[in-house]
């Protein structure tokens, strides 16, 4: 499956995006807002194409799911967890054995609600309503991010999902000329991780462009 399967999630009303709840935006606008300092609280589980693609993202993404929804109990959750982790609903891209999901559910069940998941930093969020092109979203994440005078990992990453939301190959020459920098700069900020997130992203468009 090229698409996400988000119709079980919508149907039983499973809360899979949050917005910051106690830091408050330094600028508000129309299409969303901006936090200079960045924040940890916003929560946007499947808001573009990039699908899970290791175990500590599939992790990750049913912790977030978890502590989201306190007041779901074990079974809610194994069905949710199910769905997610079948290949065939467009969430992984790889086989998950039932042992392995046996054990992810037992691990996520385990944890602490009163902790949040660990979380990306995000300065910029765009309103799921916001009538903005994905050009216009990367523009503005230039522009706003070329007044700080700094380009951190997280700044990256979200440069590089909009790209991938463009059905645009993710370069480095592409991301030094949205955030007016030097391509030295992307390198040396871009850290080893985000280079695989980077070429799993390029990999899945030339896939999806296979279908």
């Amino acid at each position: 499956m090229s698409y996400r399967n988000t119709k079980f999630l919508d149907s039983n009303r499973i809360i899979y995006r949050r917005d910051p709840i106690s830091d408050y935006p330094d600028e508000l606008h129309d299409w969303g807002t901006v936090y200079y300092n960045g924040t940890h609280q916003c929560y946007d589980l499947f808001r573009t194409k990039a699908k899970i693609t290791t175990y500590r993202s599939l992790k990750w993404h049913l912790l977030v799911i978890w502590y989201l929804n306190p007041a779901m109990d074990q079974d809610e959750f194994e069905y949710v967890a199910r769905n997610i982790c079948n290949k065939k609903n467009g969430f992984v891209t790889f086989t998950v054995s039932e042992q392995l999901l046996k054990n992810i559910i037992y691990d996520v069940s385990m944890y602490d609600l009163e902790e949040p998941p660990r979380n990306k930093m995000r300065k910029i969020i765009f309103k799921d309503t916001c009538q903005l092109t994905p050009s216009e979203k990367l523009h503005i994440v230039g522009s706003i991010m070329g007044r700080t005078k700094t380009v951190t990992q997280d700044d990256i990453y979200d440069a590089m999902l909009i790209l991938n939301e463009m059905q645009d190959v993710i370069t480095i020459d592409k991301l030094a000329k949205y955030f007016n920098c030097s391509a030295r700069t992307i390198y040396r900020n871009i850290g080893n991780e985000l280079k695989k997130e980077k070429e799993l992203l390029n990999q899945q468009l030339k896939e999806d462009e296979k279908v």
